[in-house]
């Protein structure tokens, strides 16, 4: 009696699957969100980030908990537009807002403005190209949003913004930030970052990828700890601040006005 047949499948790889790092690079590069970037910017998002989905629907309830008729809902660093489609999918479509993405990437703006259309997004919105680290304007808002972003604005930059965030908020205005952070302990940092790289392994991204990726952002992504987050955040104004999400070395905040 013969065996079952062993069957082979061959899958086509996604056209927008991260391969960004796969080959082997000479010399190390700053990463950077142009239009490579971008091509894989979602995949990459989807693989190299720990429960993101979950980030971005608690991201999408907190947000309609906290916006008000009238007010603007800021995105600094909306990258492809992920977080304001999220928020799009919880907010109810009688909560009058206007929504301002704004990113230092042109690319991104183009996809994020593509991604829009394709999905009838119905509330008013503008993107806006603007570099984080220079003076942003913020007026009239409930809610703002800093995911993943805070840790590419240069650290003697951090507080300028987020004072500029602060006093742009509408009292009880909230701010929500998704950072990768650092231990509190460097024996910590040593384990959480391993159990990341882990999960890296785990979603398809090889040894390779990983280490390249790392060097390219050494220069580029420059993260704080959870409590020097906090208090910075606190010294800004911020009255009331807690973690809404919590994985190894990547955390979730929001603050209120």
């Amino acid at each position: 009696m013969e065996g079952p047949v062993a069957r082979t499948t061959t899958e086509q790889p996604r056209a927008d699957a991260d391969r960004l790092f796969a080959a082997p690079r000479g010399q190390a590069s700053d990463f950077n969100f142009g239009k490579d970037t971008v091509a894989v910017f979602d995949d990459m998002l989807d693989r190299s980030v720990p429960f993101y989905a979950e980030i971005q629907r608690m991201i999408g309830e907190l947000t309609a908990d906290t916006a008000v008729d009238g007010t603007a809902i800021y995105d600094l660093g909306c990258s492809t537009a992920n977080t304001i489609l999220s928020i799009g999918s919880k907010l109810s479509r009688d909560t009058h807002v206007e929504f301002v993405g704004v990113d230092s990437s042109q690319e991104m703006l183009e996809r994020a403005n593509q991604k829009l259309g394709e999905q009838s997004f119905p509330w008013p919105y503008r993107l806006e190209l603007k570099d984080l680290n220079d003076a942003i304007p913020i007026e009239n808002a409930s809610v703002v949003l800093l995911v993943l972003t805070l840790q590419f604005v240069r650290p003697m930059q951090r507080e300028a913004l987020l004072t500029s965030i602060f006093r742009g908020l509408n009292p009880r205005g909230c701010l929500i930030l998704v950072e990768k952070v650092l231990g509190e302990h460097s024996i910590f940092n040593r384990l959480f970052i391993n159990h990341y790289y882990e999960m890296k392994r785990r979603k398809g991204y090889s040894d390779i990828e990983i280490t390249q990726k790392r060097e390219a952002l050494e220069n580029v992504l420059v993260p704080y700890r959870l409590e020097e987050n906090k208090l910075l955040l606190q010294r800004v104004g911020f009255q009331y601040v807690d973690v809404f999400f919590k994985w190894y070395n990547f955390c979730g905040v929001v603050a209120i006005k």
